[in-house]
């Protein structure tokens, strides 16, 4: 009779590890993510210029170590298997974000890779809703921004999208002295038509006014 119990138990050990193995299997490559390639090989330069002392180009010893602590919880944030990404509208005017079609709508004959919704001002986009970026208008203008996780590259002219990494919250501000756009992480890259297949238009901050706001969102 032991001897039964005791295969039994085996059994039920071999069982469940069969039924664990996919669960194994499918666990998050972040290893291979665009993203955190990106975000590693950055903050591996931005490191070592810190460690030497020596400059980097549009970025003071401050605004380094800024970016070197926002990369280092991206990339934390990319290892620990978070898939999403939030922004924060206090802007004072409707903006445009860009996110996945619902998982109930049919994907096959889908243009683009993401929708553009509608968020209101004082909103946020939903917990665990994957806001990959935002979208500016023609006429727009964003205060001290560079184009690239490093701070090199060329200024920001609109109209473009601007894709966040996951486990970011952006939050979107209106500057009241000059009307620029301020946003309070540095780690936002600009996206062109060539680069990702998201609707990017030529239209004005006006246009965006008049649409009806149908992001999924949160009162913040």
């Amino acid at each position: 009779m032991k001897i039964w119990k005791f295969l039994l138990i085996v059994l039920m050990i071999f069982a469940n590890l069969a039924f664990a193995q996919p669960s194994f299997a499918d666990r998050p490559k972040f290893s291979k993510n665009p993203d955190y390639i990106e975000v590693t090989k950055t903050l591996n330069e931005l490191s070592q210029t810190k460690d030497a002392q020596t400059d980097v180009e549009g970025l003071t010893p401050k605004e380094i170590q800024k970016r070197i602590e926002e990369l280092t919880l991206q990339k934390y944030a990319l290892e620990t298997g978070i898939n999403w990404g939030q922004c924060n509208n206090q802007t004072g005017n409707t903006i445009a974000v860009y996110g996945k079609r619902p998982n109930d709508e049919d994907n096959e004959d889908a243009v683009y890779d993401n929708n553009l919704y509608f968020l209101a001002n004082g909103q946020s986009t939903k917990k665990n809703w994957d806001c990959d970026g935002i979208y500016l208008g023609n006429d727009i203008k964003v205060a001290n921004f560079t184009s690239s996780f490093n701070g090199q590259g060329q200024k920001l002219t609109g109209p473009a999208a601007l894709k966040i990494l996951d486990g970011t919250q952006l939050v979107i501000k209106t500057d009241p002295d000059t009307a620029a756009i301020e946003l309070n992480v540095p780690t936002v890259k600009v996206l062109n038509s060539n680069e990702a297949n998201w609707f990017i238009p030529d239209i004005s901050q006006a246009l965006i006014n008049t649409r009806v706001p149908n992001a999924p969102s949160n009162q913040s």
